[in-house]
């Protein structure tokens, strides 16, 4: 999770909302409800479709559940409570095969060991050493297949060196793709740049995430929308789509709802990370390289976030009691 970022609670309140874009659903029946989308919910013929679990959990983190409807397989992404997953594994009557995690990060990765230990058996991929409990390295391009569910391997680091994104779609369908990106990118946004280089960042930002297909939905790591909106529109004040997306997100703000999946071709209208050769934002960093538009952007994100929200020393303490990290310090 980036540091200053503004956190809240998710209640789990049921957001299904006229006018939203076809393919989302929401079924809410407790706190903390996990969310699920399909590209024919709405049509109600859910045959050899996947179908994707939005599960709200920690802060702000998400974590997924994707089935594949014929087979009733299912695969994991980013398991940080396996408890809460395992809940709906059983609700929803699937074989969890598969972890897919995307970066090392505990809030991330945190949930493997457990989840590995409760089912003997399970397959946990990704593309760094450091991941918790990983049975398997990924390489970059490699793909998967889970009955008709192909997955995409895409290597994004910035955030971190061994981030692994996953692109998915099914065999033989015209509904739209999906890409899992963690915390490379996220709604309106990306994550920090942790480690490699503002280069590395850009190629996987806009030449590897970028140029995937524009219906793709993006499934990303954290509910940060609100702010990133906030920051786009700092970086370009007249942009009118960051305008209508940013009403639209205080919104679903308001109405506790998360703000996932968008899609590819939305995030090139209004996510300034994606729009670095827009004059607009070259102009907002003084910056004309792609990757030094990407660095200034970054820093004066972080600048942003500390300056909305700074967090106090005792505030970061007591974070870390409550999570258990006091006796052994993490990056999330």
């Amino acid at each position: 999770m980036e540091p200053g970022v503004r956190r809240r609670p998710r209640l789990g309140r049921c957001g299904t909302a006229h006018g939203e874009p076809s393919g989302r659903a929401c079924y809410c029946q407790a706190a903390r409800t996990a969310l699920s989308w399909s590209p024919r919910d709405q049509l109600a013929q859910p045959t050899e479709v996947m179908k994707v679990k939005v599960i709200p959990v920690l802060e702000d983190n998400y974590m997924y559940l994707v089935i594949e409807e014929r087979t009733r397989e299912a695969v994991a992404v980013d398991v940080a409570v396996p408890k809460r997953l395992l809940e709906i594994v059983g609700r929803e009557g699937v074989s969890l095969t598969t972890v897919l995690t995307t970066h090392h990060h505990w809030d991330h990765a945190r949930g493997n060991a457990e989840l590995a230990r409760l089912l003997p058996g399970l397959v946990v991929l990704g593309a760094d050493e450091r991941i918790c409990a990983l049975t398997r390295r990924l390489a970059h391009g490699e793909e998967l297949r889970f009955g008709a569910i192909h997955v995409r391997c895409l290597l994004t680091p910035g955030h971190t060196l061994g981030h692994m994104s996953y692109f998915l779609w099914e065999e033989e369908c015209p509904d739209p793709p999906a890409v899992f990106s963690g915390d490379a990118l996220s709604v309106a946004g990306c994550g920090s740049r942790l480690e490699g280089t503002a280069q590395q960042m850009y190629q996987s930002l806009v030449e590897t995430l970028g140029t995937l297909p524009p219906e793709t939905k993006v499934f990303c790591g954290h509910e940060h929308t609100l702010g990133n909106l906030e920051f786009a529109q700092k970086v370009e004040p007249y942009n009118d789509h960051v305008k209508a997306k940013l009403s639209w997100a205080k919104q679903r703000d308001e109405d506790d709802v998360p703000t996932v999946p968008a899609t590819l071709g939305e995030e090139l209208l209004y996510n300034p990370f994606l729009r670095v050769a827009e004059e607009s934002v070259r102009k907002f960093t003084g910056k004309v390289a792609p990757a030094d538009v990407l660095d200034v952007l970054c820093r004066e994100r972080a600048s942003f976030e500390r300056a909305a929200e700074p967090l106090q020393p005792q505030a970061r303490a007591l974070l870390a009691l409550q999570w258990g990290l006091l006796s052994t310090p993490r990056q999330k």
